[in-house]
This record gives structure tokens, C-alpha cells and sequence, in this order.
């Protein structure tokens, strides 16, 4: 690239040619690098863009420390960008105001009085309303700065000087996070919780080779002012971690509030980072508007002090967890969070660094300080101790001192002779007023100069000392873990899930679910009724019908009808009908066929087994697929000899099975002899010489077998007599067994 730039101005009035393509990409490369640096990257060291650091330091000049007064802060803008910062008043307000927002800041930086805006997304009052100071945070961000902590720079204008960094005993940078756009680069941190960040920086001081597993167990991930939910798997989060880029999933946190006769309600008490709450309840309800929310029936904002949304499904048979996949997947509940840490290191060169190499910036920093500051502090000490010599050394003669400053005309030059002092000291003893000579106390002289010997012995062992130097740190580090571990700004806000498995949203689940009960009547009449009905003593029926059967189900289910002639039909109870009438024919619903009756009427269940039986005894154990039919006129499943009615289909349950037949006898046998077919004619199940199948049950051998016998229940539990291979004829059932022969 050409040197256009650093070529001398041509005279006035002249014009300088050059190319085009170079004057014009050496421009755009200083623009870039102004971008980059001095506005959009943050300091690895203390997490600060310019602007921030300028504003804490112009506070700092200001004395707006926690324990001063406010002031407005149109006075703190006006210091910045008279002195620092020569840009527009509105975003240097803009940056203030952020700092000052606790749900946008994890640990604000300034304490505003005054309204600062809200998480709905209303902008702060102008700046001439609002008042500010520092926080403690802030304040320690500055801790050190008078004592040669770091270094100074001159101003825009020269006139004044301004902190290259700040010393920065608090994480910031990791505790309130980074974003920024520069020119070809951009920066996404998210906040985390300061005592973890001690923890995990104490870790690495004592384990320099720790890995980001290492760290990540004592900093499992983000902590963001307005909580959530963070639902990645351990691997996403540590392969971000490790890179220094990666996406996060946040998700807004809920719960179910139960009402009143079986209602709910979902509420949300917090919402992903940097969400509008007034606009993600603009975009709810603009979806709700559109139908395009059909689990969703309303949406109310009840937010006081606290956050609250609270969502009215519209149905109470609505499963909470698949309307909550539903707004998750439309609006701004979920969010992806970036994490891209891209900071300006040391040197003031851009880098994508990981967890480890963020902390390590930051650790070998507060070294730094330490150092600095302990060779500050061993000149100051240095500075006192000559003093304090040269005033033991006049000590017993002041009247002589007196003597010689009052008549000697160079008295500085003949007290250095005199008393051999430094020129340093002979000033000292020059300026000191009348009054400060009482104070000239051997006792008190000698008490304080053994006790900065003290301090100067300890501080140059320190120096010496690298093991020390950390240690000293790592004191330091957890003092403010410790600190940040207690109080409202210590616990953990935002809690970090595994990954959850997805909600599938079924095509039913936009379907009305509520409780029904299919009503079967003698006569072959089918109709569903609201809820789940114990009995059917209040039905009506048409004269000359009865009851038969009474299934409990919901609307979304599907049922498997099995017909005398072995077909199986498959119905919907969504398209059964409704209401205060005697229902449809079972006929008009299902093609049975001349002189079929319904042999069992059941809820289908995915992934169901069932035992199906003929009257002749004969039957097998078929899967609930191959039960389905898509065809009104069904399918055969069951193959019967003439004379022979399907008679059963049972779900399996338990691992044994009781046949009583017409004759009166019992059998019992394992389940797992009954083969599982697709369709055929079964095995025998019981052999009879006259008569046939009267009921079969399925159940557990250990709980023994239980029937109904008038308005009781029945259990025996001693079933030895009975007890045999599949085929046999069984004996005869036990006393008290139902003369009808059926179990229930």
C-alpha cells in the first residue's frame, strides 16, 4: 500500500495526485482501526470500551463515589466529552444509562436516581432530569488508580491526561458482558456470576494448566440479570467455551398455576436477556390476532415490581408443555445467545479468546497492578523514610536548627552541612511550620519509621517473590468472590439445563382435547358426551334400548371397534357425535355387514398389545398397528370357523391369563404361551366338549385374580388348582365365582 498518508502536505493551494485505490484503502483501514479500538472491542483487562472507562474516570474526577452525593448527569456527559470523548452527547447518555440498568447490567457500574428506563423498553428521562454516582463495583474497577496502577495517556486535545486502562480488582468484563459491531468484526459476551468467575480464576492461579473442563465445573455458563433458563448440552458449552465462539439457547422461565375445577394457567416470571417485554407481548398478541397461536387463548401482562405474563390456554386438556413448544418456537420466549469473545488483549490487538485465555488476561492484569503498585508504594515509603532520618538527625539540636535558619543566609545548604542531611530532608525541615514541632517526638519518629521498614521489607520480598505476587492475588481474587457470593447480586439468577429432548407438536395437539364418554347402547346407537360419567343412570336412550357400554376417553383419541365377523374397524371419537340426541347408528359409521353385531369396543393405544378371542376359544396376541384400518369397511384380523363370533380383545396386562368357559370351568396360564400374530385363527386357548368361551382376563399371578361379585370384589390369590398349559380344559371355577361366567 502506498505511503500517501505519511507524505509531507503539499503546499497551500497545490493538490497532491495519487491513486485512487490506495489514498482511498488507506483511509478505510484508519477508519477501521479507530472502529475497532477506541469504540467497539472491549479491553480483555477491564471488560471497558472507551466511552465506559471515560465515564467512570470523569465520575471519579467528579467524586461520585457510593458514600457522595448525585449529580446530574448532563454534568458527568458534559466532563466526557469536554475532556475525553469528543462525540454526541446522546450516545455518551445512551452508554451512562446502560451501565446504570439492572437488567441490562449483571452488575451495574453507576446508580442512577431517577427513571432509567424499564425492561418493557422505554427510553430513560433526558439527561437533565437524571442524577447518577458510582456503584461499589465501579469503585473497584478504579481501586489503585492514583498509585501508578497504569498507565495515562494524553487527551484528544492534549490539554489533560486519561487512563489507558483501569486497574480493575473486579472481573468485569465477564461479569457484565460485551457487544459491539466494528468493521469486519464483531464482540457477543454474555454476563456471568462474579463469584464463579473468582472461583474459576482462583483455579486457574493455583492449576495454571487447567483445562476449560476444569473451569467450566466451577463456571457451569452465563448468568444474565433477567434469569431464564439455559437449555444446552454440557459438550455445546464447553466446545464454546474452549473456541470463544458458539450459540446458546435461553428460554424464557415458567410455570403452571392450577385453577379452579381442573383450569390452568401458564406464567412466566422471566424473559430471555435483552428482551422487550412490552414488545414480546405486542408480538404475542399480534400472532394470537392471526390464529397462528391456536393453543393460545389469551395473554395478559399482571407485572408489578416482578415480572409476570400469564397465558390462558384455550382449552384446560391443552398439555402445558406443547403450548409452551409453540411459543418458544414463534416468538421471542427462546433466543439464541452469541458468544462470540472477541476482545482487544495487552498488546491492543484483536483476538478471539477462550474462557481460559479471558481469565489469564485478566490475572496476569491484576499482576501487573500488584507490581506497579508495590513499586509505588516502596518509593512513597523510601520518600517518608529519608524524611523521618532527617528528622532524627535535628531532633536533639533544635535550637540550633532555629539558630541556623533565622541567622544563616543560606540556611538549607549550611543544615545539609551541619547535620549532613540530603537536600530532600533540609527542605522538609525548611517548611515545616512552628507548630508542626511539638509533633517532633523522638518515640513517635522512630515507631513509625520501624513500621515502614516493615512494610518496605515486605513489599521488596514481594517483589522477589512470584510465588508471593500470586498468592497475594489469589487472596484478592477470592476476597471478592467471596463478597460477590452474599447479597441480592450473588445468587445465581439464570439456571442451566441439559438439553432438552424436543416436544413433538403433534397435528392433534391443534385439536380441541377435552374428556368425553362413548355411550354404546344394545341396539348398536353410538354418541359421545361431555366429561367422564361414572354410570349411565341419567341417560336416555330410545324405547325398547339400553345401555351397553359406557368408555371413557378424550377427543383426540382413537378406537378400535372389533366386530362379530373378526373385522376391525377403526373410529375417531372426534367424529362421533354430540350432544343431547341418541347418536348415530354404529352402521352408519362403520361398514359391518348384515347380521354383525359389535363384539368390543376399546380406546386404541400406540404401541398396545392386545389378546384377541373368538367364542370357539381360539385366539392370539396381536399389535395395536395392526389393529388400525383406514377403510370404513375395516380389515380382518381374526379368521373364525362357522359358528364362531369374535368375542374379546383385551389390552395386555399382568403375565398370566384366566379362560372361563360356558361349562363352568377355569383355566390359568402364562401369557407368554399365547403366540403374537398379525391375523389369523389363534390357538386354542381352552378346550371345551360342549359350549364355548365365556370370558377371559388378563392379569398379574402375584396379585392374584379378582372378579365382581354383586357390589363387591373378589381376589384369589391361591390359583394352584387351576393352574395349567394353554389347550387344556381347566376345572371348575372356584365358589363364589359370578353365575353369568364373566370376571366383571
Amino acid at each position: 500500500m502506498s505511503d500517501v498518508l505519511t507524505q509531507d502536505p503539499p503546499p497551500a493551494g497545490r493538490i497532491a495526485d495519487a491513486p485512487l485505490a490506495a489514498a482511498l484503502g488507506e483511509r478505510y483501514l484508519a477508519y477501521a482501526l479507530s472502529t475497532i479500538m477506541a469504540r467497539s472491542l472491549p479491553d480483555a483487562r477491564d471488560g471497558l470500551k472507551p466511552v465506559h472507562r471515560r465515564l467512570l474516570y470523569a465520575m471519579h474526577q467528579l467524586r461520585l463515589d457510593p458514600a457522595a452525593g448525585f449529580k446530574k448527569c448532563a454534568r458527568v456527559v458534559g466532563d466526557v466529552i469536554g475532556k475525553f470523548h469528543p462525540h454526541g452527547d446522546a450516545a455518551v447518555y445512551e452508554a451512562l444509562v446502560r451501565l446504570a440498568q439492572d437488567f441490562a447490567a449483571r452488575y451495574p457500574l453507576v446508580e442512577g436516581q431517577g427513571n432509567f428506563g424499564n425492561i418493557d423498553g422505554d427510553n430513560a428521562a433526558a439527561m437533565r432530569y437524571t442524577e447518577a454516582r458510582m456503584t461499589a463495583v465501579a469503585e473497584k474497577l478504579l481501586a489503585g488508580i492514583s498509585e501508578d496502577a497504569v498507565d495515562f495517556r494524553p487527551t484528544y486535545d492534549g490539554e489533560e491526561e486519561e487512563p489507558v486502562v483501569l486497574p480493575a480488582a473486579f472481573p468485569n468484563l465477564l461479569a457484565n458482558g460485551a457487544s459491539g459491531i466494528a468493521v469486519g468484526m464483531a464482540t457477543s459476551i454474555p454476563p456471568h456470576n462474579a463469584a464463579e468467575i473468582c472461583a474459576a480464576a482462583a483455579h486457574l492461579i493455583a492449576h495454571p494448566d487447567a483445562a476449560t473442563e476444569d473451569l467450566l465445573r466451577l463456571l457451569p455458563g452465563p448468568d444474565f440479570p433477567t434469569g431464564g433458563l439455559l437449555v444446552e448440552d454440557a459438550e455445546t458449552i464447553r466446545a464454546a467455551y474452549e473456541s470463544g465462539r458458539g450459540s446458546l439457547r435461553l428460554r424464557a422461565r415458567w410455570e403452571v398455576e392450577q385453577g379452579k375445577h381442573g383450569t390452568w394457567r401458564v406464567v412466566v416470571t422471566e424473559i430471555p436477556y435483552q428482551t422487550a417485554k412490552a414488545r414480546l407481548v405486542e408480538q404475542i398478541a399480534a400472532l394470537i390476532e392471526e390464529k397462528k397461536l391456536p393453543l393460545l387463548a389469551d395473554l395478559r401482562d399482571e407485572s408489578d415490581a416482578t415480572l409476570r405474563l400469564v397465558f390462558e390456554p384455550r382449552t384446560r386438556s391443552v398439555d402445558p408443555a406443547m403450548l409452551m413448544e409453540t411459543l418458544f418456537r414463534a416468538t421471542s420466549l427462546e433466543t439464541r445467545v452469541s458468544l462470540n469473545m472477541n476482545v482487544l488483549d495487552g498488546g491492543q490487538t484483536p483476538r478471539v479468546m477462550g474462557l481460559k485465555g479471558l481469565l489469564r488476561a485478566w490475572l496476569d492484569h491484576r499482576h501487573e497492578v500488584l507490581t506497579r503498585r508495590a513499586r509505588h508504594r516502596l518509593a512513597a515509603i523510601a520518600r517518608r523514610i529519608e524524611l523521618l532520618d532527617g528528622y532524627l538527625a535535628v531532633y536533639l539540636n533544635l535550637d540550633e536548627v532555629i539558630h541556623i535558619i533565622r541567622t544563616e543566609d543560606a540556611p538549607r545548604e549550611r543544615l545539609m552541612a551541619r547535620f549532613d542531611l540530603t537536600e530532600t530532608q533540609a527542605e522538609a525541615i525548611l517548611n515545616m511550620r512552628l507548630r508542626a514541632l511539638r509533633r517532633l517526638e523522638e518515640m513517635e519518629i522512630r515507631k513509625e519509621r520501624k513500621a515502614l521498614a516493615a512494610e518496605q521489607k515486605d513489599i521488596e520480598a514481594l517483589l522477589a517473590d512470584p510465588a508471593r505476587r500470586w498468592a497475594r492475588i489469589g487472596e484478592e481474587v477470592a476476597a471478592i468472590g467471596a463478597e460477590f457470593a452474599k447479597g441480592p447480586l450473588g445468587a445465581r439468577r439464570t439456571r442451566i439445563e441439559a438439553a432438552m429432548a424436543p416436544v413433538v407438536v403433534a397435528e392433534e395437539a391443534f385439536v380441541e382435547r377435552e374428556p368425553i364418554t362413548i355411550v354404546l347402547s344394545e341396539k348398536g346407537w353410538l354418541r359421545a358426551v361431555r366429561g367422564h360419567i361414572a354410570d349411565g343412570t341419567e341417560l336416555k336412550f330410545k324405547e325398547g334400548d339400553r345401555l351397553r357400554l359406557l368408555l371413557p376417553c378424550e377427543t383426540t383419541d382413537r378406537l378400535c371397534l372389533i366386530a362379530t365377523n373378526g373385522r376391525a374397524h377403526t373410529l375417531r371419537a372426534a367424529d362421533l357425535p354430540r350432544g343431547r340426541g341418541d347418536g348415530q347408528p354404529v352402521r352408519l359409521l362403520a361398514e359391518l355387514g348384515n347380521e354383525v353385531d359389535v363384539a368390543t369396543l376399546f380406546v386404541w393405544r400406540e404401541g398396545g398389545r392386545y389378546l384377541l378371542a373368538s367364542s370357539g376359544g381360539r385366539g392370539f396376541v396381536v399389535r395395536g398397528d395392526d389393529l388400525l384400518a383406514e377403510k370404513r369397511t375395516g380389515k380382518q384380523v381374526l379368521n373364525l370357523k362357522p359358528g364362531e363370533e369374535a368375542m374379546i380383545c383385551a389390552e395386555i396386562v399382568g403375565d398370566h391369563v384366566a379362560v372361563a368357559g360356558k361349562n363352568r370351568k377355569l383355566l390359568v396360564f402364562p401369557l407368554d404361551q399365547v403366540p403374537e400374530m398379525t391375523r389369523g385363527s389363534g390357538v386354542i386357548l381352552q378346550k371345551y366338549r360342549d359350549g364355548g368361551l365365556a370370558d377371559l382376563k388378563l392379569f398379574a399371578l402375584a396379585e392374584g385374580l379378582s372378579w365382581r361379585l354383586g357390589g363387591k370384589i373378589r381376589t384369589e390369590t391361591n390359583l394352584a388348582p387351576w393352574l395349567g398349559a394353554r389347550g387344556q380344559a381347566g376345572r371348575a371355577v372356584p365358589a363364589g365365582f359370578p353365575r353369568s361366567g364373566r370376571f366383571e
